[in-house]
């Protein structure tokens, strides 16, 4: 949804024009299956904070394994299937997947934090779409429950590995460096 601030509305009731301009916000959007799915609002206070705090815990342990991405960024498998991921985990030895400003190829790991416009979505539609592409692990972290369910590829199809809460410590196959310790991901105030 573009949006952008209306012009100025004088006293005598008359508009006159914006001198400053100001930039738009841009779409987002996903590709799945060739089938555009809007992203219908911007994400709540706990869905950000779990975000940063996923990134911290991502970088603090595997910033020179690999590189940690978030989103908005757009990971194209193919010209039918680009997705944006709130957090992208993409090994050292694979880092020529990134080019020309995006994520071309399949990632290693991916994290999406559920939310009331998105959490059937990437319960369903995404994760199937990651498991026939191949992604090895897939995260879906629930900011309501406060859990976090570790999907991982065995055999070209998704094996739920763990369902973790708080105080749980998460650790990865697919990315050893990982260990997190769940009760620094979920925030103490949802601030609804």
């Amino acid at each position: 949804m573009n949006r952008s601030k209306p012009p100025a509305r004088p006293r005598d009731g008359k508009v006159k024009e914006q001198e400053e301009s100001y930039s738009l916000i841009e779409e987002r959007y996903e590709i799945i299956g060739g089938v555009r799915y809007d992203f219908l609002s911007s994400p709540k206070y706990a869905h950000q904070k779990m975000l940063t705090n996923f990134y911290l815990a991502f970088h603090s342990a595997c910033s020179q394994e690999g590189e940690i991405l978030l989103a908005p960024m757009d990971v194209h498998f193919d010209e039918n299937n680009i997705v944006q991921p709130d957090v992208i985990y993409i090994a050292s030895e694979r880092l020529d997947m990134i080019h020309d400003g995006f994520v071309f190829g399949v990632p290693d790991l991916l994290v999406e934090i559920l939310s009331e416009s998105t959490g059937r979505h990437d319960k369903k539609v995404k994760k199937a779409l990651y498991e026939q592409f191949g992604v090895k692990e897939y995260w879906l972290a629930d900011p309501i429950y406060r859990t976090v369910d570790q999907f991982v590829l065995q055999e070209g199809r998704y094996e739920l590995a763990a369902t973790l809460s708080e105080g749980d410590t998460l650790t990865s196959p697919t990315v050893p460096c990982l260990a997190i310790d769940l009760s620094a991901i979920f925030p103490e105030n949802l601030r609804q």
